[in-house]
């Protein structure tokens, strides 16, 4: 497959390049600067699930090592504090809710990736003067020709505009000055503090962050014509710090924008990121739902590019990702509208609600500083099997997760393979001391998850009649002791469908093999009945459990057990019955 390109090396880019590469998929990254801007915080909170997903490219565990991990949230209003919020841990994650790494820091660790990364070609001082849907690039210096390209050049709208793109949604007036300071701020290093009209700035808010190296992130709303002089900053920093002696390590001022791409795909070319949504700060959505943008564009790119699955499937990143972006837009906008009322019937409500929440439980649930990052769930996408009993009833209470089920990110637990494959680029055998992520698992490939009682032959000829790489396990040998089933609620007789970003795409209760087939297809972007799902012939039952019988050129990502009908028949980490 020819070098996708992708554009702008920001963390989006960075992503999509290196998740490009973990599928065997080469990329030209560029990038109009002449090399990396390490400077400022910026985005600084990752949630848990971008550590996963960037764990997948070997970057997460370090990220979450360097960075801090605060488990308290404290809002006031005024000088008297409303209420705190500790995160608890949901203790099968291996890494923390939320994580402070400044953006800088974040880049340099993914950097250090790529330049391991021969699939990766990164070209700094290349500024791309337009895209064509065709997948050509044209740069001040030449000319490109893509199979795909990912655009993840940020807000600036050259690029999309004249992809005939529209940008919809809203400016706001207000701006925010953001410092970030080196202070001793005792009791404060693990948490994060929100302040509703303090008297240190009337009418507006103030957001607290801590930082590694005792660095604090300071965001004050301001209003247009507020004094933002080298006297007047350091005046708003004493007032939280008092005299304690501090530096002021960098300083930005911005105004943030809440705006939607009308179309994330046109042809080859793919919107990620800041190119495709822009949402205010206050609840840490904008490069955690980036880095979702780059998954779902990297497996799919991937399995089309690889002849794996046809164009649907690349409509479906619009699909998808245009839905969470217009969520992630209606909640920061609800938040906005509480933080700064547009009329005078919400400000008086927000009023009552900030005076009750002293005391008053339900009134603490109606103040919304900022409802933090958490993944989308695509229960309504084109590529999810709908089970009516397992709906998704939206959106659970802040800090909660949904029951897992279609359409929802997979739960993680640690399971063991008896014998995954050791050739063709998959990895070497597993010991029974060698546990492994299921969301690793997962994000090698489709997976298949085989409860007690369903057909494990079905599962073998369904999986065999998809172009994909295909995983068939039991739940049983994965995970004898029955903490995998338990995590899943799942029942005797149902067979699991996991996409490769680790969302359950079906849950399918004693389906045959022409049923599982047709949710295989659907969650690769065809949705079209099957026909022929025959049989095994040819794989004695003492096939060897793994073994890949493709050549290196068909080689799937670490980890799968690949099954391809072209190729060898099925073969899978168990044959036992189920």
């Amino acid at each position: 497959m020819d070098p996708v390109v992708v554009v702008g090396a920001g963390p989006v880019g960075q992503t999509t390049a290196l998740l490009l590469a973990k599928w065997g998929v080469p990329s030209v990254l560029l990038d109009r600067r002449p090399g990396r801007d390490v400077v400022g915080s910026r985005a600084i909170c990752q949630q848990r699930d971008v550590l996963d997903v960037w764990a997948s490219v070997g970057a997460g565990e370090q990220i979450a090592a360097e960075g801090v991990t605060w488990t308290t949230a404290r809002t006031f209003h005024g000088d008297r504090e409303l209420f705190d919020q500790t995160f608890a841990d949901a203790g099968r994650s291996p890494f923390p809710p939320f994580v402070n790494l400044s953006q800088a820091r974040t880049e340099e660790i993914l950097d250090e990736r790529i330049a391991a990364e021969p699939l990766v070609d990164l070209r700094w001082d290349s500024e791309v003067l337009d895209v064509g849907p065709d997948g050509t690039v044209r740069l001040a210096r030449g000319e490109l020709r893509a199979p795909f390209v990912v655009l993840c050049s940020g807000s600036g709208g050259g690029l999309r505009e004249r992809l005939g793109v529209a940008f919809e949604g809203r400016s706001f007036d207000d701006r925010f000055l953001i410092c970030d300071i080196r202070v001793d701020l005792p009791g404060w290093a693990t948490e994060r503090r929100f302040f509703f009209d303090p008297v240190w700035n009337p009418g507006r808010q103030v957001l607290i962050h801590p930082c590694p190296d005792s660095t604090f992130r300071i965001d004050w709303q301001v209003p247009p014509d507020a004094d933002l002089s080298p006297e007047a900053v350091d005046a708003r920093i004493r007032a939280i710090v008092g005299d304690r002696p501090y530096e002021l390590v960098w300083t930005s001022v911005y105004r943030f924008h809440s705006r939607c791409a009308d179309r994330f795909r046109v042809g080859r070319v793919l919107l990620a990121g800041d190119a495709a949504h822009l949402v205010s700060p206050f609840g840490a959505r904008g490069l955690n739902s980036g880095v979702a943008d780059a998954e779902n564009a990297a497996w799919k790119i991937a399995h089309v590019g690889r002849g794996w699955a046809g164009e649907g499937l690349l409509e479906s990143y619009h699909h998808e990702r245009h839905a969470a972006a217009r969520e992630n837009i209606a909640v920061t906008t609800a938040t906005m509208d509480f933080l700064v009322p547009p009329d005078a019937a919400r400000a008086a409500r927000r009023a009552d609600v900030l005076a009750r929440a002293v005391d008053d439980l339900s009134a603490r649930a109606e103040v919304d500083s900022g409802r933090l990052a958490e993944p989308f769930w695509y229960a309504d996408s084109p590529l999810t099997t709908p089970d009516p009993t397992r709906s998704f009833a939206g959106r659970p209470p802040r800090g909660a997760l949904p029951a897992p089920g279609p359409g929802v990110l997979l739960p993680d637990v640690s399971v063991r393979l008896r014998r995954p494959c050791a050739d063709n680029g998959v990895p070497t055998p597993l010991s029974a001391h060698d546990p492994v992520r299921l969301r690793q698992l997962a994000r090698a490939g489709v997976l298949v998850l085989v409860l007690p009682a369903a057909d494990l032959a079905a599962a073998h000829r369904a999986a065999d009649a998809v172009d994909a790489p295909v995983q068939v396990h039991r739940t049983a040998e994965l995970d004898p002791d029955g903490g995998l089933v338990a995590a899943l609620a799942a029942r005797p007789g149902e067979v699991w469908v996991v996409r490769p970003d680790a969302h359950v795409a079906a849950v399918l209760t004693g389906p045959d093999a022409e049923t599982l087939a047709t949710a295989l297809r659907r969650a690769l972007g065809d949705g079209r009945a099957l026909g022929d799902v025959g049989g095994r012939e040819g794989v004695p039952d003492d096939a060897v459990p793994g073994e890949d019988r493709r050549t290196p050129h068909d080689s799937a990502p670490a980890g799968a057990v690949p099954h391809h009908p072209q190729r060898s028949p099925s073969v899978t980490a168990d044959r036992g019955g189920a």
